[in-house]
């Protein structure tokens, strides 16, 4: 929410006030429960109108109403997943809105009554450079499905995600290639804050459809480029809304990169709000960028690395296909209580993968999924503890290592 701070001081107003209408705009709240002494590690609690979020968090990707190979109720008895997300793009052209809204939104449509988080449309503004065009307007493209036109704009892109129903809405941003040169990072930076100003406009003079209020998030921009990235935080910070993401990493950079211009924009943003580091990654990313501040994490990664047989274990990567499997009757996981599958061993899993089995994919994708949200899990438990930094620079060269 945009307030004019003098006018408020000339009222006999002040910050009380403002988190007051804050709080009857929108029923997301963030409190922050726990710091790491020797990292930015934070530990909090997102609360949303379909229920609470327990930070640092993995949110797994249902791109198009879908976690792949995982159902709904694995997703809840088995992962414990708190909150999925949506892609706008994907459920736009497929099942189309009309559906999602005669099904009274995404969560009834999909049987899922906890949070979900949708991404506008911006990353396959980078993705599909074949079949979109970008101007000032919005970006025109063709869909992947049947090569049928479309025009996204910032203002039906907020449309888009009211019919939609999510809980926490991004903003339609453009989100830059790797490597990018700077004077296009910064006249594309520049475009995604005024589409910001046209999705906030549209947002705050239109209502959710279905009963609970939505929240939106602004998206930093800026490449690699760190007075961009800068500009970019404080930019929209002063938009003031719930959360604010990070966009444009992860898309081919060095780590390194990634890691600094991330270590830039949270000294920039909010400590009050959360803070999403979009598309990333790796488990040791993911530890690497919770040392820096971030709250909220989201990949495709696990599931699709599970469909090729990468798996993610407290030891280190397995390539399941690999030969040396072949007779290892050893679960998945060497402490396989504290994991999905206890059962299934890595020579049973092999030949699932290695045949293109269904079955290989789901329990693959079951056993990537819960190793993340433990890897999360165990993050706030030592952040609440005080003892983060210490275990992440114990986990880190471990999970790198290919076993």
């Amino acid at each position: 929410m945009l307030i004019n701070a003098n006018l408020l001081d000339d009222l006999g107003l002040g910050e009380n006030f403002v988190l007051f209408l804050d709080s009857i705009r929108s029923n997301m709240q963030f409190k922050l429960q726990a710091q790491d002494p020797l990292s930015k590690a934070r530990a909090g609690e997102l609360t949303t109108a379909h229920g609470v979020i327990q930070t640092p968090i993995f949110m797994p990707v249902g791109t198009a109403g879908t976690v792949k190979a995982v159902h709904q109720q694995e997703l809840i008895d088995d992962i414990q997943a708190q909150i999925i997300l949506g892609n706008t793009y994907h459920l736009y052209l497929r099942p189309g809105l009309d559906v999602l809204k005669a099904a009274g939104g995404l969560h009834r449509f999909i049987h899922w009554d906890r949070p979900i988080l949708t991404d506008s449309g911006g990353y396959q503004v980078y993705s599909l450079t074949e079949v979109r065009k970008i101007k000032e307007e919005g970006v025109t493209f063709r869909s992947h499905i049947d090569g049928s036109k479309h025009l996204f704009t910032p203002e039906n892109v907020m449309d888009t995600q009211r019919v939609i129903g999510a809980d926490i809405i991004m903003a339609f941003d453009e989100c830059t290639p790797y490597p990018c040169d700077y004077s296009y990072a910064r006249k594309s930076m520049e475009m995604t804050h005024r589409w910001l100003k046209r999705c906030c406009d549209r947002f705050d003079s239109t209502e959710p459809l279905y009963g609970y209020e939505q929240s939106l998030f602004p998206i930093v921009q800026g490449s690699v480029y760190k007075d961009l990235r800068e500009q970019s935080a404080e930019k929209i910070a002063s938009f003031e809304r719930e959360g604010n993401a990070i966009g444009g990493l992860s898309v081919g950079e060095p780590a390194e990169e990634m890691y600094a211009m991330t270590e830039v924009v949270t000294r920039i943003l909010p400590e009050n709000k959360p803070r999403y580091l979009m598309g990333v990654g790796t488990p040791v990313n993911i530890l690497e960028n919770i040392a820096l501040g971030i709250d909220m994490f989201d990949c495709v990664m696990p599931t699709r690395n599970a469909r090729n047989g990468m798996l993610f274990t407290r030891n280190g990567i397995i390539n399941i296909k690999n030969e040396k499997w072949k007779d290892d009757f050893s679960p998945i996981e060497a402490e396989s209580d504290l994991f999905v599958d206890r059962f299934h061993s890595k020579a049973y899993l092999r030949h699932l993968i290695r045949s293109q089995e269904i079955l290989g994919a789901q329990i693959a994708s079951l056993h990537n999924l819960h190793f993340y949200l433990w890897l999360v899990g165990q993050a706030r438990e030592k952040i609440m503890e005080g003892t983060f930094y210490q275990w992440k620079e114990s986990m880190v060269p471990i999970l790198g290592q290919r076993l």
